[in-house]
């Protein structure tokens, strides 16, 4: 779950954290991540991430970056959840996937909504602030995560439940709005 919720805010830096921790033997991880141990997919992922990285400072740009990533991110998420699974029966592959794949995708739209309203500042530094965030963010949760498994377990139920009642805060503020109503 914890590596799940890291690829809705950065996907490419949780592969890579995951390809080079295994490489380097930082951590001795499970079977079933040796699918990250590949040279292709660590280079791949470090040159997405150093575009992300660029992208994520400039303001509308991280927005446009984020949109594109809408349907990327949960996926990514998803096949990590199956990937940390391992064998399993098809059903509770299937479970799994669908976790990861809404953890990630519940992540990549509280960054991705988050940017929106940064984005609406006129000075460029809550990008700057945010992004940088986000990566130490996604660094320490994946190696967490890596570490002592039960304790990411935690940390991110408790962030999961925080953008459920945070979403649910402003959708009912939205609710209790009045309509504008444009004259002409």
């Amino acid at each position: 779950m914890g590596f799940s919720l890291a690829a809705g805010i950065n996907l490419y830096a949780t592969v890579a954290i995951l390809g080079i921790s295994q490489r380097f033997g930082w951590v001795t991880l499970p079977e079933q991540f040796k699918v990250f141990d590949n040279d292709w997919l660590i280079a791949a992922a470090g040159v997405l991430y150093v575009i992300e990285f660029v992208a994520d400072k400039v303001p509308w740009v991280d927005s446009i970056w984020d949109s594109i990533h809408t349907l990327i991110r949960p996926v990514g998420g998803a096949l990590i959840a199956v990937a940390s699974l391992g064998h399993a029966n098809p059903v509770i592959t299937g479970v799994i996937a669908l976790l990861g794949g809404a953890v990630a995708a519940g992540s990549h739209a509280t960054k991705a909504g988050t940017r929106v309203a940064a984005n609406t500042s006129p000075e460029p530094f809550s990008n700057w602030f945010l992004s940088l965030a986000e990566d130490a963010f996604v660094i320490g949760l994946s190696f967490i995560t890596l570490k002592y498994p039960l304790v990411a377990l935690a940390v991110s139920v408790v962030i999961v439940i925080l953008i459920v009642m945070t979403a649910r805060s402003i959708w009912k503020w939205l609710r209790r709005r009045e309509p504008v109503v444009v004259v002409k």
